[in-house]
């Protein structure tokens, strides 16, 4: 292990885009698949679902992402999926994260609302006493589902409300499914309190991430890297300092980029953009939070202070409360100065 992979191992962290399903560890989805009899094409053993989640394209990731979504029909293997979640963040020592949840993919699947919310609160308590990391959710629109499952998001997140949720979103495929449908959505959930955390500008041009800004009340875009190919896109994220989620081993997995070499990430960093770095669907894409420090930090010709900062911006992205903000920068200073 090298001084900076040791580094990056040991450095507390913020993860702002994980999606819930899409973290869940090969042992969790085998052991769903097992349970299902053969029913599902998902493999019932850990070492073929590096196969099974070698993903053609975009559209390809989702298919198999829904395959592995219809193994979860009991509110216990939605608590044991979030708490398994949160143990492995907690192990790359992540002591915050907000986590993307789509309830209506479970309820649409006859899990009721109040059991799905029910299932993630108490897996949040128990990791926050467990584990020491502090999990939140972001509520999150299957945008492949259209209005119908808008209507049921916003029902649930509004109805529901569990303590963790502090914004909401909006993700799946992006071409074909116009972001400003939605709009109205989003106006409901930001005045009841929720932040707009929507997913533009992944596999969609800069005008996805357009839409998003004016008709979904942005405040953070999910990707949106499609940005560097529009300037005055790029002036207006600076300007205002709204982050994007990167996610760059997700980006190549997805074929949204060609390869990591060009990945638009030092670009956008280059141009003033404020990024975090995150993880997207973990196990899916073969990787990890600290993993896509490291890319970045190569990406970006990095050394210690540098993967602190991207740490801290993290943190500053973030939607924690502000004690949390402090505790969290001073301790990732800590381990800068530790280095030192």
């Amino acid at each position: 292990m090298t001084d900076l992979t040791a580094f990056i191992a040991g450095l507390p962290k913020a993860e702002l885009h994980v999606h819930h399903v899409g973290s869940a560890s090969p042992r969790i989805v085998a052991e769903l698949a097992a349970r299902s009899d053969g029913a599902s094409p998902v493999p019932p053993d850990p070492d073929a679902l590096a196969e099974y989640f070698a993903f053609h394209d975009f559209e390809h990731f989702i298919e198999v992402y829904l395959s592995v979504v219809d193994l979860i029909t009991e509110p216990e293997d939605v608590r044991l999926l979030t708490y398994e979640v949160a143990r492995d963040l907690a192990r790359q020592q992540v002591r915050y994260a907000e986590v993307t949840v789509s309830p209506w993919s479970h309820t649409s699947r006859g899990i009721p609302a109040p059991a799905v919310c029910e299932a993630i609160e108490d897996a949040r308590v128990a990791a926050e006493r467990d584990l020491g990391i502090v999990l939140r959710w972001c509520f999150d629109i299957p945008g492949e589902s259209g209005v119908p499952a808008a209507d049921a998001t916003l029902a649930i997140a509004l109805e529901q409300r569990p303590e963790g949720l502090v914004s909401f979103g909006l993700g799946g495929p992006e071409v074909g499914v116009p972001r400003p449908q939605f709009g109205p959505h989003f106006d409901a959930a930001r005045a009841a309190g929720l932040r707009s955390v929507p997913h533009a500008g992944e596999t969609t041009g800069p005008g996805t991430v357009w839409d998003a800004l004016e008709h979904l009340g942005a405040e953070r875009i999910g990707h949106g890297i499609s940005a560097v190919h529009d300037p005055d896109l790029v002036a207006h994220l600076v300007e205002h300092g709204i982050p994007l989620e990167v996610c760059p081993t997700s980006n190549v997995r997805t074929g949204a980029v060609a390869s990591l070499d060009e990945h638009p990430l030092p670009r956008l960093v280059a141009a003033g953009v404020t990024v975090s770095i995150n993880s997207d669907d973990p196990p899916m894409f073969g990787t990890t939070l600290n993993d896509e420090y490291a890319v970045a930090a190569d990406l970006l010709e990095l050394d210690a202070a540098g993967v602190a900062d991207l740490a801290i911006a993290a943190v500053d992205a973030s939607f924690m409360s502000s004690s949390d903000r402090t505790r969290l920068r001073a301790e990732i200073a800590d381990q800068l100065a530790a280095r030192d």
